[in-house]
């Protein structure tokens, strides 16, 4: 997956960026904080957890 396609779904739901990492970007909602890795393809393995474990679809 793109990771600028998870990164629109993210903040489609509220989510924004909270700092850059050394790899990862890190995204928050306030509440909870997931690390994007700062690759142009995300694995789909990795894209498809994150969409589930926040309902992004």
């Amino acid at each position: 997956m793109k990771r600028r396609i998870l990164i629109k779904l993210l903040e489609e739901k509220g989510w924004y960026l909270k700092r850059h990492g050394g790899d990862h970007d890190i995204y928050t909602n306030g509440v909870e904080s997931e690390p994007i890795p700062r690759h142009p393809d995300i694995k789909e393995r990795l894209a498809n957890k994150i969409i589930k474990k926040y309902k992004l679809r």
